[in-house]
């Protein structure tokens, strides 16, 4: 184990590469909104089914917007998915 590289110095080196960050930038946008709809939810001792009441949609639509591979956000959908967890919403470029 003598020449095994650390996770996070391999990411800080490989996050030099201008594709590589743009394209772990964007997967990290799309899994912190899965995470924080998750998060959210169970701390409301809400129930998928529920939310999805409240969104007028499936309880498997939930379940998408919830993984954290699904990039099917839009503007649209995370206005509606903040008024139905009693959230604002706050979009900004940073």
């Amino acid at each position: 184990m003598k020449n095994t590289v650390k996770f996070k110095d391999y990411l800080k080196e490989e996050l030099k590469n201008k594709e590589f960050k743009k394209a772990f930038n964007e997967e990290e946008i799309y899994a912190s909104l899965a995470i924080q709809t998750a998060n959210i939810r169970q701390e409301k001792g809400i129930t998928q089914e529920e939310l999805a009441k409240r969104l007028h949609t499936t309880q498997q639509t939930v379940s998408r917007l919830e993984d954290t591979h699904n990039k099917s956000y839009s503007l649209k959908t995370l206005i509606r998915l903040a008024r139905a967890l009693d959230k604002r919403l706050k979009v900004e470029f940073i």
